[in-house]
């Protein structure tokens, strides 16, 4: 009997021992069998579920081994994928842009629609006087233009200025309001001169193009406001290209005196060099006659004005600006405040008013030539006062010094408390000039004395719309700026001597100039007394009313400048626009900064355009 194998006395004391009927031999799964046909069958193993015999840890893969991920941003971030989000956020970028610059600016002119009627404009269609209108877009969107019917007089009155302006102001904000219902952002009315007020405003030129406004009967029609326009001729001359920007000075005003109209003339001029608009005046309606019979020509411009209407008074943004004395505070805006009224509380801070001052100064050297003949007697005036400070054999290094006095009566008072119902003394004139005399050469002579010789040679130049103020003991041996023409009192003139048994023809009683330039009297040159108007200002005035006018302007003229030209120190009140004219003529070094403009009028500094 063979010898029987004793596993119990090995290590393992559990085996597992295939039981008989178990096949151990080798799986044909690599051999494209089918696997076993029941469970039970001898052929069962897992092979069949597997396609490929496992690796062998000796041979090489077949697939490339994964890459473990970088901890840098490269690592997972391709370089492609960053230029697509790229791409996208500018694409989005670019959307935005665009839908704001159709909603949110302004109105595309190929869009505009017919006007709606509302409160401003008496109907639906365009109205048949000068008016702001409101214009919608199709997207609903609001703005405004001003309309001023073709043929319309030029320039408006003075009623349809204030009127233009008036609800100019009034339909720029409605417009504010309108936006401001139909978008999400609130928009604050920051005032007519704004610039997002400006911003909704079309002007007549686009309005055209667009097919809102109509288009021009002729061609020729921008060639209408240069027969208004002063040296601007027509007969002859080659039309010229129409300005893209342009200012026109009105010189129309209820006001008499001729001053304040002269220093809005000049600061207008300034504004409009410093934005760059070409310059024209009108003449046509100015109570004082024709321009150039007291000046010259201003500078002419390279190119012409435009359609009469397309000449707006206002907003400050249009094109082509019409200004006059009724328009002027809309206009220069903030540039006025602090000298928008007489009320000398109002003051102009150094940055305004140095602003204000050269803008005036820009138009004093541009416009201020006086006509030929009487700018030559002012130069000859000029060399004729210079001559006679200077001390004979010092060769001009011993000069006497020149005072310049403007009194200003009248209808003008001071600005200082105690003198608002009446004048300035005389006597304080005269106590400045004596001051200042002494201050200059008191200790300017030989090893510090008085310089005698020099005071001697010094003279006091006068200037006033009185006459009186000629006579006065007070200024008793001033020389007269200008004795070209003179206004004179009514004890200067000689009347006839008549034979009083016999009945004569009635004359009215002459009067003068004593007490100074008032309105009424101006209104009502070449009037006989019967015939005196307190409306007279609003009447056509004749044709010896505007000779005798334009006489008192000249007058007036040849008066500041010979004061500002001869004259080393100025005294005058500022409550007179003429005193702040001389600053302006003198010049900021020489009046501000030198101290040669000397104010009488209380502790109050120069000012500009007051209304």
């Amino acid at each position: 009997m063979p010898p029987t194998l004793d596993l119990s006395r090995t290590r393992h004391s559990k085996m597992i021992i295939s039981p008989p009927r178990i096949n151990l031999r080798r799986a044909a799964s690599y051999h494209h069998d089918k696997g076993p046909l029941s469970a039970t069958s001898s052929r069962f193993n897992f092979d069949h579920l597997m396609f490929s015999p496992p690796p062998s840890p000796g041979l090489p893969s077949l697939s490339p081994p994964l890459r473990k991920p970088s901890k840098g941003f490269a690592g997972f971030v391709r370089p492609r994928r960053v230029v697509r989000y790229i791409l996208y956020i500018c694409g989005l970028v670019l959307v935005f842009y665009a839908v704001k610059w159709l909603y949110i600016q302004g109105p595309m002119l190929a869009f505009l629609s017919r006007p709606y009627d509302h409160s401003l404009v008496s109907r639906a269609d365009l109205p048949d006087h000068p008016a702001p209108i409101l214009l919608t877009d199709a997207r609903g969107r609001t703005s405004w233009t001003v309309s001023i019917p073709q043929g319309s007089e030029f320039p408006l009155t003075a009623e349809e200025f204030t009127n233009v302006c008036e609800k100019c102001r009034e339909t720029a904000e409605r417009v504010q309001q309108l936006r401001s219902q139909k978008s999400s952002i609130p928009q604050s009315y920051l005032g007519f001169l704004s610039d997002t007020t400006s911003s909704h405003f079309i002007d007549v030129k686009e309005a055209q193009q667009a097919g809102y406004l109509p288009a021009p009967a002729f061609a020729d029609k921008a060639q209408d406001a240069v027969k208004t326009l002063v040296g601007e001729a027509v007969e002859g001359t080659i039309p010229k290209p129409v300005c893209e920007k342009s200012l026109t000075f009105v010189l129309e005003s209820d006001d008499a005196g001729l001053g304040k109209t002269l220093m809005m003339l000049w600061t207008a001029y300034g504004l409009a060099q410093n934005e760059g608009r070409a310059f024209f005046i009108d003449d046509s309606r100015w109570a004082y006659g024709k321009y150039m019979d007291i000046f010259q020509a201003p500078p002419r411009e390279d190119c012409g004005p435009p359609p009469r209407h397309e000449m707006l008074p206002c907003p400050l943004k249009a094109r082509h600006l019409v200004v006059s004395t009724w328009t002027a505070i809309e206009l220069f805006g903030e540039l006025l405040i602090g000298a928008s009224s007489d009320d000398p509380l109002e003051r102009l801070t150094p940055s305004a008013q140095k602003k204000m001052f050269n803008l005036a100064r820009l138009g004093h050297d541009a416009l201020f030539r006086l006509n030929k003949d009487d700018n030559v007697y002012v130069d000859n005036r000029v060399r004729d006062l210079t001559a006679r400070r200077i001390v004979p054999k010092t060769k001009g290094k011993q000069n006497g010094l020149a005072i310049g006095i403007h009194v200003r009566r009248g209808d003008r008072h001071p600005f200082e408390f105690q003198y608002r119902s009446s004048y300035m003394p005389v006597n304080i004139y005269a106590e400045t000039a004596r001051e200042i005399l002494e201050d200059k050469f008191n200790h300017t002579g030989p090893h510090g004395a008085e310089d005698a010789v020099a005071k001697s040679h010094s003279l006091m130049i006068l200037a006033s719309d009185d006459p009186m103020i000629y006579r006065a003991t007070e200024l008793m041996g001033a020389t007269l700026a200008q004795e070209r023409i003179k206004l004179a009192a009514k004890q200067e003139m000689k009347q006839p001597e008549l034979d009083r048994n016999v009945m004569h023809k009635f004359h009215d009683e002459a009067f003068g100039w004593e007490g100074g330039f008032f309105s009424a009297m101006f209104w009502n040159l070449g009037q006989s007394s019967s015939n005196a108007d307190v409306e007279a200002h609003k009447k056509s005035p004749s044709a010896d009313a505007i000779r005798l006018r334009s006489l008192v302007g000249r007058a007036y003229m040849m008066d500041l400048s010979v004061l500002a030209d001869a004259s080393d120190v100025v005294i005058c009140t500022v409550s007179a626009v003429g005193c702040r004219l001389l600053a302006v003529m003198m010049g900021w070094e020489s009046a501000m900064e030198k101290g040669n403009w000397v104010n009488i009028d209380g502790g109050y500094g120069w000012r500009g355009v007051s209304l």
